[in-house]
């Protein structure tokens, strides 16, 4: 992990996941230090992370007042339950949805929730949280936001992008690639992550973008890219491009056992 600030009261912990062929994608939590602070995702399912001890090095867990989960996937709830246990006085801000989907893994208690939807605002004392839908996503239940006060969109999926190392993924910013390079990380986390964009009505979809050039934010955090600061109309140009760009195919079987046969002695067999 890479622990770094981004602005004067935002701090990245970054982790990532390598995916061959492809590169290494960035898995991000953030910490807001509103007047109420907000922990925002939680990290990696593994069970090498420990994603309270990691936040622990940015403040004192029991000083959490908000978990804003963008949705519930492995990727974003590692340290939820923990984090609960040590933030007695923190709430969960979800939807109706994404509090069912989180209760299938273990019972949730029902006092630490917030349900909130897209198109809602949460006060975290010395500013407003503005939720919306991200125009791209993988779950029905995403719900990022804009934090009034810093200019910053925290945009969960979407803007999503593999890079080629982990030390761009954990600690660099997307502004460490040429442009052509991110422009087609993108499209293929666009085309890879939410599929369907490719059979959507593209004026519809076009339209979902505009909200997010009205916010003009100064930095957008994405869940699966490094951080990036002032390329919202670039990011918001490429991402208009999803509905027209290549589907992503993955590996078959054939090539998985073409892989797993380079790390056997001898290499791959003729």
């Amino acid at each position: 992990m890479d622990i770094h600030k981004v602005g004067s009261d935002t701090t990245v912990i970054g982790d990532s996941l390598e995916i061959p062929g492809i590169g290494f994608l960035p898995i991000n939590a953030f910490v807001l230090r509103a007047a109420e602070p907000v922990v925002v995702d939680t990290g990696l399912s593994l069970p090498d992370r420990d994603f309270v001890a990691a936040l622990g090095s940015v403040m004192d867990p029991a000083d959490v007042r908000w978990i804003w989960l963008t949705h519930p996937d492995r990727d974003h709830t590692g340290g939820i339950f923990e984090l609960l246990q040590a933030s007695p006085k923190c709430r969960v801000v979800t939807t109706f949805i994404g509090a069912g989907i989180m209760s299938t893994e273990r019972p949730f208690p029902m006092d630490r929730l917030y349900l909130l939807n897209p198109g809602q605002s949460l006060d975290v004392g010395d500013r407003t949280l503005h939720g919306f839908r991200p125009p791209l996503y993988d779950s029905p239940v995403t719900v990022g936001f804009y934090d009034d006060k810093t200019r910053i969109m925290f945009s969960s999926d979407c803007f999503g992008g593999p890079v080629p190392s982990q030390e761009i993924a954990e600690g660099g910013h997307a502004s460490d690639l040429p442009p052509e390079d991110l422009r087609a990380a993108q499209l293929l986390w666009a085309t890879l992550d939410s599929p369907w964009v490719q059979i959507v009505d593209p004026v519809k979809y076009v339209a979902t973008i505009e909200p997010l050039r009205a916010m003009d934010p100064e930095i957008v955090l994405s869940t699966h890219l490094p951080p990036a600061v002032r390329l919202t109309e670039v990011m918001l140009g490429t991402i208009t491009m999803a509905p027209e760009s290549d589907p992503f195919i993955g590996p078959d079987q054939r090539a998985l056992e073409e892989m797993l046969a380079t790390f056997e002695p001898g290499g791959a067999p003729a």
